[in-house]
C-alpha cells in the first residue's frame, strides 16, 4: 500500500520522490513507451545527450529544435504530472503557450492516461537528468509569434480522450491501430498534409489520406503504407513487414532515410506481439487505387543485359554502378541488398528517394537481430545529372517496375555542394548513449 501511495504521488507531482521510491515496473514500462514513441529521435541532437533536446528540424518558416525533457531543471524538473499531460497530449507548455506542431501532439492525443502516467514515471526518474537551456528558434519576427499557434490547435488538434477501439475489431488490430495512430505517430511523416500543414487524417476512419504517404521531407519520401502494390504494402505478407520492422530489413527490402532512426531506436526494442498488432493493422488499410495489381514480373531487360544488350537509356550506367549488388534481373541478395523489381519505394509519384539515395548512398543499420552492415555508395561525384536521371529512370521502368521518367533537372534540384564529395552518409542518425 505505501509503495502504492508513494507512486500515486509522484505521478502527480508531489513531494521530492528518488528514484528507488518509485514502482520500478512502471518506470520500466514507461522506458517501453517511450521507446515505441521514438522520443530519443527528435529530442537528441547529434552526438548529444539522449533527451537533452536541440534537434534541429526545417519547417516551412525556419528551423526550430527540440526541447530537453530530462528531468533536470532546464527540462521536465518543474513539470507535474499535469504539466506533462497538458504538453504531450494537448500541446500546451507548461507556461501556457502553444507547441509547435512538430510535436505530434495531435497524435498523441489518443494515447490513454495511464500510459501517460508510465511515460511520466520514465522521463521523471528513469531517464539521466542533463542540463542544457533550450534553443529558441530561428524562426524570424513575426512568423515567430506563438499565439496563432493556439488557433491552428483549436482547429486542427482532435478533443484528447483516451483510445477505444471499434466495436467488435480484432484485439491484434486494434492494439496495432493504438500504436500507430497514438504512440507511434506513424501518420506525422506518413501521411500528406494541407497547405496549413495539418495531416489530412489522422486515423483510418478519417479517409483514405492516412498514411497515403507524404511530399519529400529531408530528401526523402514517407511512402505509402496503405494496400496498393505498386506503391504502398500491397505486395508485403505480415510476416515481412514484422521482420523488416524489428530488423530493418526483409527478404526484399531494406530501411533507408528517417525510417532507419525508427528501426535503430524504436522498433527493434518491441515485442514480437506488438510488432505483429502494427503489421496487421497496417495489412488491414485497403489499396487507394481501385484498379491496383500486383506486380508482374517482365524479364525482358534482363534477358537484354544478360545479353549485352545496354541500348536502353540508363542501361549502360546501371551495369557499370548497381548490378553488382542488385543484379541485372533486379532481384538483388535476400537481406543484404534490396530488390528493385517489383520495389514499392521505387514506383510512387514522386522519385525523390531514389534519386537522393543515388546521390548520397546510405547505410544499412545494424541492429540486435541482424548485426550487420552495408553501405551503399553515393554517386554524385561520377555521375552527370543526366545519368542519374537516365538511371533512375532505367530503373523505374524495368523489370515491370511502373514508375515514371526523370529529367536531369530533376537531379539539379537536389544536388547540393555537400552531396558532390559525399559518398554515403549516417542518414542524419542520432546517437543513443543510454
Amino acid at each position: 500500500m505505501k509503495a502504492l501511495v508513494i507512486a500515486t504521488l509522484a505521478l502527480l507531482g508531489c513531494g521530492s520522490i528518488n528514484a528507488a521510491e518509485i514502482d520500478q515496473n512502471l518506470i520500466k514500462q514507461g522506458e517501453y513507451l517511450a521507446r515505441a514513441g521514438d522520443c530519443v529521435a527528435c529530442h537528441t541532437a547529434k552526438d548529444g545527450k539522449p533527451f537533452a533536446g536541440g534537434l534541429p528540424m526545417e519547417t516551412p518558416i525556419g528551423t526550430i529544435y527540440s526541447t530537453n525533457i530530462t528531468p533536470d531543471k532546464t527540462g521536465l524538473g518543474d513539470y507535474n504530472f499535469e504539466d506533462f499531460d497538458k504538453a504531450v497530449r494537448h500541446g500546451v507548455a507548461k507556461n501556457g503557450s502553444t507547441l509547435y506542431p512538430a510535436m505530434p501532439y495531435p497524435s498523441y492525443a489518443s494515447v490513454n492516461e495511464t500510459d501517460m502516467k508510465a511515460l511520466y514515471a520514465y522521463f521523471m526518474h528513469g531517464v539521466a537528468s542533463v542540463t542544457q537551456e533550450n534553443k529558441p528558434s530561428d524562426i524570424p519576427w513575426p512568423l515567430s509569434m506563438r499565439w496563432p499557434l493556439a488557433g491552428w490547435r483549436w482547429m486542427f488538434a482532435p478533443a484528447v480522450a483516451d483510445y477505444k477501439a471499434a466495436p467488435g475489431e480484432d484485439a491484434v488490430v486494434s492494439r496495432g491501430a493504438y500504436l500507430v495512430e497514438g504512440l507511434g505517430h506513424c501518420g506525422a511523416c506518413h501521411t500528406p498534409r494541407a497547405l496549413t500543414m495539418q495531416e489530412k487524417a489522422l486515423n483510418a476512419g478519417e479517409g483514405s489520406a492516412f498514411l497515403s504517404g507524404s511530399a519529400p521531407l529531408e530528401g526523402w519520401i514517407a511512402k505509402s503504407l496503405r494496400g496498393d502494390h505498386k506503391d504502398g504494402l500491397g505486395s508485403w505478407s505480415e510476416e515481412q513487414l514484422v521482420q523488416f520492422l524489428k530488423t530493418g530489413r526483409s527478404d526484399r527490402s531494406a530501411v533507408f532515410g528517417g525510417m532507419s532512426d525508427v528501426v535503430t531506436h524504436s522498433m527493434q526494442y518491441m515485442t514480437d506481439n506488438d510488432l505483429t498488432a502494427i503489421a496487421r493493422y497496417l495489412k488491414s488499410l485497403p489499396a487507394n487505387d481501385p484498379d491496383d495489381q500486383p506486380h508482374q514480373y517482365d524479364k525482358q531487360v534482363a534477358q537484354a543485359l544478360w545479353n549485352g544488350d545496354d541500348s536502353k537509356p540508363g542501361a549502360s550506367v546501371y551495369i557499370d554502378n548497381c548490378a553488382a549488388c542488385h543484379r541485372t534481373d533486379g532481384h538483388g541478395y535476400t537481406k543484404v541488398f534490396p530488390a528493385l523489381a517489383g520495389n514499392p519505394v521505387l514506383q510512387s509519384e514522386d522519385p525523390t528517394s531514389l534519386i537522393h539515395f543515388v546521390l548520397k548512398g546510405g547505410t544499412l543499420p545494424a541492429t540486435h537481430t541482424a548485426p550487420s552492415t552495408f553501405t551503399m555508395p553515393g554517386f554524385a561525384w561520377r555521375l552527370s545529372d543526366q545519368e542519374v536521371a537516365d538511371v533512375v529512370s532505367f530503373i523505374r521502368s524495368s523489370w515491370g517496375n511502373g514508375g515514371s521518367s526523370v529529367k536531369a533537372s530533376d537531379v539539379a534540384n537536389l544536388r547540393t555542394d555537400d552531396m558532390k564529395t559525399t559518398s554515403g552518409d549516417d542518414l542524419g542518425q542520432v546517437t543513443q548513449k543510454n
